[in-house]
């Protein structure tokens, strides 16, 4: 382990101030909201960062909260046990809460981040397939106001996003959802929760009638494209038809085939195209045979695999 190097470190009152100092100081700085990548970045990978801004005193920066349409709001410093545990996000949404619980040890969660976790930009990141399947938008900020992106318009690549250097991501934004919707996130990694995902399936899902008819499905996919990634064409081999075990199958090779996956030392790209195919489908089955609501911890871990 390296020791870092002298570097300045800020603690800005406000978003505002934050952002300024970033455009005074110039390149080379870093936000820290977390810390849980940046800290093993600056002590195992080499990474030198002349001055760190901390975020953790800007106020209005952390929580969860329901709006008056519907939307739900997931502020940038909520932390992915914060998500884990939500009684709200265990009601609307239980396959998002899974997700962050997917994510390394719950000393991680405890201080890993929703909007670090985003803004690093890491393709096998747990909760982006949730989020990108829930159609979630980011909230970004800075000294000259505010915009907001999809989040699929949000991730340009590895560890690359839309935004500016002088620009903080404030808030994740689910935009109101069908009363009926149900979905899954399943994650192969060897190790489960304490390695990083060698793929990742998220799926949302509207099912109609007894025929259960397809009313609208979104398919994502982590750790196999340069971004997390929609899964279009695998979505449009179900949309509007009814929903049967070969349609998930044909779902499952659409999918493996608009993949985009590397080889690296965790796996081969032919390996991560077959295992996207199989839990596309197994992820469609699981999420078409939920009903609304929260789904206990040990049946969500024993249908993994």
């Amino acid at each position: 382990m390296k020791r870092p190097e002298p570097l300045e470190i800020f603690q800005p009152a406000s978003v505002e101030e934050a952002s300024a100092i970033v455009k005074e100081k110039g390149p080379g700085g870093r936000f820290l909201a977390g810390g849980t990548d940046l800290i093993i970045a600056i002590k195992e990978k080499g990474l030198a960062p002349k001055y760190v801004v901390d975020l953790k005193r800007v106020p209005n920066l952390s929580g969860i909260r329901e709006e008056a349409d519907g939307s739900l709001t997931i502020r940038a410093l909520t932390t992915m046990r914060e998500v884990e545990i939500s009684p709200l996000i265990r009601k609307r949404f239980p396959f998002l809460a899974q997700s962050a619980a997917e994510v390394g040890s719950i000393q991680i969660r405890n201080r890993a981040t929703v909007g670090g976790n985003m803004a690093n930009a890491t393709p096998s990141a747990d909760v982006a397939p949730s989020l990108l399947v829930l159609e979630a938008r980011a909230k970004i900020a800075s000294a000259g106001g505010e915009r907001v992106l999809s989040l699929e318009e949000f991730f340009h690549g590895p560890g690359q996003t839309a935004m500016l250097p002088e620009e903080i991501l404030t808030a994740i934004v689910i935009p109101p959802t069908h009363p009926k919707l149900v979905g899954e996130y399943i994650k192969f990694s060897p190790r489960e929760m304490m390695d990083l995902a060698y793929v990742g399936v998220a799926i949302a899902l509207v099912l109609n009638g007894k025929e259960k008819r397809c009313e609208s499905v979104r398919i994502a996919l982590g750790a196999v494209s340069p971004t997390p990634m929609r899964a279009r064409k695998a979505e449009a081999v179900i949309e509007k038809q009814i929903f049967t075990e070969e349609l998930a199958e044909k779902a499952g090779e659409e999918a493996a085939k608009e993949c985009k996956p590397i080889s690296d030392v965790r796996s081969s790209a032919e390996y991560r195209r077959a295992m996207v195919g199989t839990m596309t489908k197994r992820a469609l089955l699981n999420a078409a045979a939920q009903r609304p609501g929260p789904v206990p911890w040990v049946e969500r871990r024993e249908r993994r695999y």
